[in-house]
């Protein structure tokens, strides 16, 4: 579903088009009651009734809700919509990785310190028992004062989630 700028959501306003990847368009919209800018995640159109897409989008707003990590990008909510649902989410600001690494490699500090926030939101997943099966540069936001990166977590239908029992991977 494709939204246009003035678009309400809930109580969300759309204010413009962040983002299309595979599993959804990423809007910037302002949360006028608490005066905040979110992003707003819907279902392309294409996939909007399709149940099985639907469910994936489901479990993502679930496993987004589970985790509570300061390198995690946070939930806000699920908002029903005319033409299917979309997720209410943090607002990360700033560049991907993929961006920032596109036209010169990141100083070895800072990378090493972009890794590091990785690891330790990839860890904090795994203790819920989710695997993250799309890790990429382009779902990592790096905050443009470099005080931490942020994953976007999502789940899909091959995810395997861990056991309870397991133990959680350690670096």
């Amino acid at each position: 579903m494709s939204l246009s700028p003035g678009t309400r959501i809930g109580g969300y306003e759309v204010l413009a088009l962040l983002g299309v990847g595979g599993m959804g368009e990423v809007y910037r919209a302002r949360d006028p009651r608490l005066q905040r800018d979110v992003a707003i995640k819907v279902l392309p159109e294409v996939f909007a009734g399709d149940p099985e897409r639907l469910a994936r989008f489901q479990r993502e707003a679930q496993v987004l809700a589970a985790l509570a990590h300061p390198n995690i990008g946070h939930i806000y909510g699920l908002e029903e919509t005319d033409g299917g649902r979309a997720l209410v989410l943090e607002l990360i600001e700033g560049p991907t990785l993929a961006q920032r690494i596109k036209d010169a490699p990141l100083p070895v500090e800072e990378a090493l310190a972009v890794a590091q926030q990785i690891a330790d939101a990839l860890d904090a997943a795994h203790e819920h028992g989710i695997v993250h099966r799309d890790l990429k540069p382009s779902n990592v936001k790096v905050r443009e004062d470099g005080a931490r990166s942020r994953c976007s977590i999502s789940a899909s239908p091959s995810s395997p989630r861990l056991p309870a029992s397991a133990p959680s991977p350690r670096r």
